[in-house]
Parts: C-alpha cells; structure tokens; sequence
C-alpha cells in the first residue's frame, strides 16, 4: 500500500473498511472489493483530497491484478467521470487497446502530455481511439499525423475537432492524393484550407470535384485571397519535363498570337490537327495556367476539368464539344460521353470556374517565378 492509503479522510466514511479489505489476497474477494470501492466512488458525493488520493491508490494497485475484461470495464465506467483517479486513468490509457480505448476517446482527466505519451509510444489502435475524442489538440494530431497509418489518419480528418497545424495538413493531403480511401475524408474535411483543398480535385472522382467546384463558388472573397496567398508559398515547381518539340511550338504560338490569330477555332485545328504540344501551348495561354496543369488535363482527358478551363476563358460549348469529341479519340461511345460532359458544362457556374482556376494558375506563377 502506497503513502497515499495512511491519507485523512473524513469521519464516517466507510471507505477505510474498504481499504482494510484490500489487504485480502483471493482474487475473487479483490474483485469483488473492486466493484465495491467503484459503486463507493461513484455513490460517494462530495470527497475530501485524502479520499480521492486512497481511491486512486487502492483502485490502481487493484485494478493491476485483475484479467481484461474487468479491467475494460472498469475504463468504460471512469472514461466519463470527470473527477475520476488521474493515476488510474493514466494507468488504464496505457494498458492494451480494449481497456484504454474507452478512456482514450473520452476521458477528460487525460491531459495533453498524457495523450503524447500514449500516441509517441503505442500502436495504431490507441492512436485511432485518441483520434476520435471529441477534441484533439494540434500537438497530438502532428504525431499521429506522422506516425498513423492511413486508417488512423482517415479517422483523424474525419474528425472536425480535431485541430490540425499547416504543416500537418498539408502531408495528410500529400498522402490522401495517393490513397483512394483517404479522399472523402480530406475533401469533405471542414476547414480544409482552399489551396490545399484544390490540390485534390485532380486526383478525386467526379462527385467530390463538384464538391469542390461548391465550394470554390461559395468561398468569401477575403478568405479566397488568403487560401490563394498560402498556396502560392508552397506550391512545387517541379513538375516534369516538357516535350522535344515545345520551343518549337511556343515560338509559332508567339506569333500567332503576335498577329491576333491565336483563337479557340484555332485551338480546335491545332487538335484536329495532331499538334498536342501547340494545342497545349495555347490552351495554357488562353486559361492562363501552366502548361503541365493542360498537358495533365488532356494527356488524362480530365474533361470535367476541361470543361472549368474552357468555362472560364467563356468559350462556346460546341468548341468544347468538340475538343472533348478529339481528346477522347476513338475510345467507346466517345460522342454520348462528350455529350454527357457537355450537359455538365452547361450547367457549371462560370464563378465557380473562375475561382477553381485560380488555385490552378499559382503553378504558373509559381514555375514563372523560378
């Protein structure tokens, strides 16, 4: 028994008769005195310092000794007792995952260095259960941002009150660009930062780009201009290679463009035409984005993201049609699916275009800056 059982407690309590049963060594009586010291916790009312100080003594040396599933019991009842034993939460947040999961996703008696403690140091499954507290601060989440698998981290992102740093936030998106699974989580995740946001349209199916595209339209024009700011600071500038034949065709581009004959009809022969490298030259130029943001929209025939470009510039939805009718060449059905993406850029709002294709021009200014 530690110093804390020869504590003052108040006259007429029961609890030192409790403690003089803690000195029985069957461990069925122990279990039954643990029960019994609980029920006493709980029905106790109000406690005096040395009280509190035996109940976290005697209830952590005896939950010690007890198997698993008194012992997650006994987390189930404490993880949501505001004043229950620090020590014996602390001891509970450590023990293995069916005992402290209750504690680690409720207990508020666990402090922030409690909860380092425990994500720096044990496996995923304590992690994911810390994850899902109804708060977790920026210095725990940077952890298990580093050190969670991609299970933990979608846990994590899915929780909005869960508070990220910037620097966290920007490799969850790093990771969730490259895992299917993570994409729901990282797009619909509130407070996303924009730019971060938009990084993710290239690589996410059509029903959240569109989310995105709302979310662009809907955005406040103060916040847009900071998401545009942060995302100007960070954005990479090596993006690949360009063609064999780019200074080539930027050079006939300039001149085109020198003589007022760079158009969208000529966009259109250039396509017909075979002349990619041109066709992409111009198409950054008139969206006024990079040429790997065009090159990666029709290499990958993102018609969707086609359809924001050209949405943008103003241009007449037959000319998309037909760029979507050549981009997709002689794949099945090319004309009902360019029909199909034509209904979708009649129906995209040409705000919402204009300010998703902000996000995208920060790579130009950027790779022209360097």
């Amino acid at each position: 028994m530690t110093d804390a059982a020869f504590a003052p407690v108040e006259t007429g309590s029961r609890l030192p008769d409790l403690i003089v049963l803690a000195q029985e060594t069957s461990s069925e009586k122990r279990r039954a005195l643990l029960r019994e010291l609980t029920e006493h916790f709980f029905g106790a009312g109000k406690r005096s310092a040395g009280e509190d100080a035996l109940y976290d003594s005697v209830l952590t040396d005896l939950t010690a000794e007890m198997d698993t599933a008194v012992r997650a019991e006994l987390s189930a009842r404490f993880a949501l007792s505001p004043d229950a034993p620090r020590g014996l939460i602390r001891r509970l947040a450590n023990d293995e995952v069916a005992v402290a999961e209750a504690v680690l996703r409720a207990s508020t008696v666990l402090t922030e260095d409690d909860l380092l403690g425990v994500v720096r140091s044990r496996g995923q499954a304590h992690l994911r259960a810390v994850s899902e507290r109804a708060t977790v601060s920026e210095a725990v989440s940077d952890v298990i941002v580093e050190r969670g698998d991609d299970e933990t981290l979608g846990t994590l992102l899915r929780n909005d009150g869960a508070r990220l740093s910037r620097a966290a936030t920007e490799t969850a998106v790093e990771r969730a660009k490259v895992n299917p699974e993570l994409h729901e989580a990282a797009v619909q995740r509130k407070g996303l930062p924009a730019d971060l946001l938009n990084d993710m349209y290239f690589v996410v199916e059509g029903r959240l780009r569109q989310q995105i595209l709302e979310q662009n339209a809907a955005m406040d024009p103060v916040l847009l201009e900071s998401a545009l700011a942060a995302g100007r600071a960070r954005v990479a500038t090596g993006d690949g290679a360009l063609p064999a034949d780019y200074s080539e065709c930027l050079a006939y581009v300039e001149e085109l463009k020198a003589a007022n004959q760079l158009n969208p009809t000529m966009l259109a022969r250039f396509l017909r035409s075979g002349s990619r490298t041109s066709f992409l030259i111009a198409l950054a130029q008139l969206a006024d984005v990079d040429f790997h943001t065009a090159s990666q929209i029709v290499e990958k025939k993102e018609l969707d993201a086609l359809a924001v470009i050209c949405k943008a510039a103003d241009l007449d939805r037959s000319l998309f049609l037909t760029f979507a009718v050549v981009i997709m060449g002689g794949e099945d059905n090319a004309m009902g699916k360019a029909h199909s993406y034509a209904k979708l850029y009649a129906e995209l709002q040409r705000d919402a275009a204009l300010r998703t294709l902000r996000f995208w021009r920060m790579r130009r200014g950027t790779a022209a800056a360097a």
